[in-house]
């Protein structure tokens, strides 16, 4: 191991989490335990010495699709040969360094916990974001649900008139086989009104619709049973509850005074957490926000700088006011991707500047709220990629 990798890792006392933890904590093993009030059979050391173990009532699942540089977001190694260009920077627990483009996150830290030795077997963009949300490697036989699905499916109120699960930046995975009900009510861009949530025919001619559909699903249930209706009635009911709602509200950022939407971003990913608090506040069990570009196989020291950016200021501003609103003491914080990027820096003919590949065996994760005790690093990537030397010219000139 080299002497930089040494004095860089100072808070790892703790074991590496590797995939079978970490598919115990993500999904039905360690997190139901946080968040259905489950016994802690299987749940790491660093999850079992919290007292608010059981206790989460919520979660946001912040995805980075593409697969993000763990080196040059979280897990920095400057100076070293694979390192690239960005500097380390101090945060607000000693000895945990973090990329310097993300300075309002290195003031949270005291709160989260970096899982820095998460591993995968699954390469594939598609795959791994599968296994990733459903702890499940794709399979023919069966749609496994998606996280947000199972807290949709276990602790989700039902009487609530908005959807249990939402999505925001993108579709996610669906609700498998807990079925529609399960699945995500997707908003695309949080900075746009969302589609469908008014009538486009008057209130009592809508209701004379609904009435002659129930007639006609009557006549469908005698001859076919109910089984076969029930699903799509339900459907129907539910969006007819949302859409007479004063819950919508939740969905509209733009109430929200100038001040705060400025802390938050005001692209789509920053205004996307804005929504997630506002949503939780309203009762919704889980939001997962998407943030997408993170592919960097080309450009990647331009491009995480720029993602970091959006990165930093909506997770950080996520969760600042879920505590000062006393709602990060019972609600799960997860930001992760799907694998992380190659240690050796590449370069692809005719691309402005270097890049990394996928790289399954190790990336990141980070952890906050009910019953994760914060100001923590857990695990390391593999030492051997990192000897002591200088960085390439070619990325040392991507600054």
């Amino acid at each position: 191991m080299c002497e930089h990798h040494e004095a860089h890792e100072t808070r790892d006392a703790a074991p590496a989490v590797g995939r079978r933890a970490f598919l115990q904590l993500a999904t039905m093993g360690g997190l139901s335990a946080l968040l259905f009030e489950r016994a802690a059979y299987g749940v790491p050391a660093w999850i079992q010495e919290s007292r608010s173990v059981g206790r989460a009532k919520r979660c946001v699942v912040v995805f980075l699709n593409g697969g993000p540089s763990h080196l040059d977001t979280f897990d920095p190694k400057p100076g070293t040969t694979n390192g690239g260009p960005f500097q380390a920077i101090e945060t607000s627990v000693s000895g945990i360094r973090i990329s310097e483009h993300l300075p309002l996150l290195a003031k949270e830290m005291k709160d989260v916990a970096l899982v820095r030795s998460m591993t995968s077997r699954e390469g594939n963009h598609d795959r791994a974001r599968y296994l990733a949300h459903t702890g499940y490697a794709p399979q023919a036989a069966v749609q496994h649900p998606t996280l947000g699905s199972i807290l949709s499916h276990e602790i989700g109120n039902a009487e609530l008139e908005l959807p249990a699960f939402v999505a925001v930046g993108g579709a996610a995975l669906d609700g498998g086989y807990f079925g529609s009900r399960h699945s995500p009510f997707v908003v695309q861009n949080a900075t746009r009104p969302i589609d469908d949530l008014a009538l486009a025919v008057p209130r009592d001619r809508f209701d004379r619709r609904k009435k002659l559909l129930a007639e006609l699903d009557s006549g469908f249930e005698r001859r076919s049973g109910a089984g076969v209706v029930e699903p799509h009635e339900a459907v129907y009911d539910r969006a007819d509850r949302l859409l007479k709602s004063p819950l919508l509200a939740a969905f509209e950022v733009a109430k929200e005074d100038e001040k705060t939407r400025e802390a938050y971003g005001k692209d789509a990913f920053g205004q996307g957490c804005l929504m997630a608090r506002r949503l939780l506040e309203a009762g919704v069990t889980c939001v997962e926000v998407q943030l997408g570009g993170w592919d960097t196989h080309q450009n990647n020291f331009d491009q995480v700088q720029k993602l970091s950016g959006t990165l930093d200021r909506g997770v950080s501003q996520l969760l600042r006011e879920l505590r000062s609103r006393g709602l990060l003491k019972d609600t799960m914080v997860l930001c992760l991707g799907e694998f992380g990027r190659t240690p050796k820096i590449s370069t692809v003919p005719g691309a402005k500047s270097p890049g990394r590949d996928h790289w399954a065996p190790c990336f990141f994760g980070l952890f906050a709220g009910a019953g994760v005790r914060g100001g923590q690093v857990i695990g390391r990537g593999p030492a051997k990629f990192f000897c002591a030397g200088s960085i390439p010219k070619a990325v040392a000139s991507v600054r």
